[in-house]
């Protein structure tokens, strides 16, 4: 009676094999990589609102309310954060710094960055476009703002503010300026004896 084994053999082998190997391939493309990117993307090719806010009016009623708001904040002084850099390397320490912030939950417009020595990329592509566009993006508070140490006096204050000392000689005028500017953090990043000597005590 060899029936009965041979009924099972042929629906074992007719089904197995050849489901597998196709439902086996199809599931390695894991891509969770673009959402920080798209905080810092806006930043640096941005002609757009230039024409679109040039009002230097309302840039002076800005500079003459806030920097008096200052004080009065920072009676007790921002904290303060070191990031020690060299002179080449301050810029890029800077960009992460505001990554770190910009992933953290902080948003754009509380942030103001500045260089002592060379500017940064994005200050000089803006100012190409004018010096009152410029300074009406600082004023519309939308994103992260770059700007020379030179011109601290005329920038507002803001929460946070990041110092890249990247060169220069009033290092010693623009840090105690920056801290004046900084709310509540203030990120300095660079040699440490030479930001402990401008600031006038050991951070």
């Amino acid at each position: 009676m060899p029936l009965i084994p041979e009924e099972p053999q042929i629906h074992e082998s007719a089904q197995g094999p050849r489901v597998t190997p196709a439902a086996g391939r199809t599931a390695p493309t894991p891509r969770p990589v673009p959402g920080p990117r798209t905080a810092a993307a806006p930043r640096p090719g941005h002609p757009g609102p230039g024409p679109a806010r040039p009002t230097p009016p309302a840039q002076r009623t800005h500079s003459a309310a806030q920097p008096q708001a200052t004080r009065s904040e920072n009676t007790s002084g921002p904290q303060i954060q070191l990031i020690p850099a060299p002179a080449d390397g301050a810029l890029d320490a800077a960009g992460e710094a505001v990554d770190l912030l910009l992933d953290t939950g902080r948003a754009p417009g509380d942030i103001l960055v500045l260089t002592t020595g060379e500017q940064h990329p994005w200050a000089a592509h803006e100012l190409s476009f004018g010096e009152a566009s410029y300074w009406a993006q600082h004023d519309a508070r939308d994103d992260v703002f770059y700007a020379s140490a030179s011109s601290v006096a005329r920038a507002s204050a803001r929460p946070v503010v990041i110092v890249a000392v990247n060169g220069g000689d009033d290092v010693a005028v623009a840090l105690p300026l920056a801290r004046e500017r900084a709310g509540a953090l203030l990120i300095v990043c660079g040699d440490p004896q030479r930001i402990n000597s401008a600031l006038g005590s050991g951070v």
